[in-house]
């Protein structure tokens, strides 16, 4: 098998985030604890957001939020079909439904009209996921969701850094949630955010995050106080480490520059993608910003529909092992949840309820994305993949 040369993702770590590491080693304090109030007071400022509060992952993060919420069995939640698995799984935790709906082939996002057209009178929220850096339509949401009286949780698992007129991903719905996975922009192995305005809501995700404790154990360690805190939520163990907050501060102290590296690669890619036209390069609309947390293209030397995409992705798929063969990494955009195994069992879900979800699952192609890529090997990359359309 070829070695990889060229991986998909690549965490950025420096001295600094080894130094990061080892002071809570020293300190003893490896808990939740100063490090990562720390990394929660520096990331709700980068985004924009009044409060932020960690947590153990992005699915973590949209649970709690849920919970915050009220959500409860018999209420419904409007999620995309075109997301990481994670996303229903977090509606599904608390017993309520999730209801997928289908998204835009243009922006891999679920549009207002397909939202909307999928609430039903138990509908109580929105689940938008900001897929691959790209902010769904937020602005038309919002307004949805006001005229409709539902709550917004924001799955900006990829969101980092992406943007509408200048207002950051997870700042416009009631409750962002955020991942710090490997493949994200910036990392701490596993981790999550939430982020919002509304003070209650951060108190009790802040409660139901340390199994519903009154105060936390830092918080008891830091008084004179023995005694152990007062439980009267249910709640989980979704800390993160004092060596993840440590190591989140680091990777914020990068994070404009890696940012706009992406952003550079992304560019570039475009540049030298631009006449091939078997292959949609991501978009971005007017007003928007991307993140760029993935660069996912939409494998379509012809129209791609139901009837032909078999046959597309059996070419995508040799495309792809051809470009593996060469050392250079890819991956389908993300899967259709509502299509994987367990959904389509439960729910009964066939493929012609969500053409377009299908259609992205078989046929996206996202290509290398990390800030140390060269110039050299985003040349590569695009270079290899033009030449093995024919593979």
């Amino acid at each position: 098998m070829t070695a990889v040369r060229i991986p998909i993702a690549r965490p950025w770590f420096g001295a600094e985030e080894r130094a990061a590491v080892a002071s809570p080693l020293e300190t003893g304090w490896v808990v939740q604890g100063p490090h990562v109030a720390e990394f929660e007071r520096r990331f709700g400022t980068f985004v924009g957001a009044p409060h932020a509060s960690a947590t153990t992952s992005c699915t973590t993060a949209l649970h709690l939020a849920v919970v915050a919420l009220g959500l409860k069995p018999g209420d419904e939640v409007i999620v995309p079909a075109f997301t990481w698995v994670s996303s229903p799984n977090a509606v599904l935790y608390t017993s309520a439904t999730p209801i997928f709906c289908d998204v835009d082939l243009g922006t891999f996002n679920a549009s207002v009209e397909a939202i909307e057209a999928a609430i039903t009178p138990r509908t109580v929220g929105i689940m938008p996921v900001h897929l691959f850096g790209l902010c769904a339509d937020m602005p038309a949401i919002v307004d949805l969701a006001r005229r409709r009286g539902l709550w917004i949780v924001e799955d900006a698992a990829c969101g980092f850094g992406a943007r509408i007129d200048g207002r950051h991903a997870g700042t416009f719905g009631d409750v962002g949630c955020f991942s710090f996975h490997p493949r994200k922009a910036i990392t701490t192995g596993e981790g999550g955010m939430t982020t919002t305005a509304d003070a209650g809501v951060d108190a009790r995700v802040r409660r139901l995050r340390d199994h519903g404790a009154s105060c936390s154990d830092f918080a008891r360690h830091t008084t004179a106080t023995t005694l152990l805190a007062d439980y009267d939520l249910l709640g989980f163990n979704y800390r993160m480490t004092d060596i993840q907050g440590a190591l989140g501060c680091a990777q914020m102290d990068r994070a404009d520059e890696v940012l706009r590296l992406r952003r550079r690669h992304a560019a570039r890619y475009d540049e030298r993608l631009a006449a091939v036209d078997w292959l949609r390069r991501p978009r971005t609309p007017e007003r928007f910003e991307h993140g760029f947390q993935s660069y996912v293209c939409l494998f379509q030397p012809e129209p791609p529909t139901l009837a032909n995409v078999e046959h597309l992705q059996a070419r995508r798929d040799r495309v792809m092992a051809a470009l593996e063969r060469r050392g250079i990494a890819t991956r389908q955009g993300t899967h259709a949840a509502a299509l994987t195994g367990y959904y389509a069992a439960r729910y009964g879900l066939r493929r012609e309820d969500f053409p377009n979800a299908f259609l992205a699952e078989r046929l996206t192609i996202a290509l290398p994305m990390y800030a140390q890529l060269t110039e050299v090997e985003v040349d590569e990359v695009a270079a290899a993949l033009v030449e093995s359309i024919d593979a």
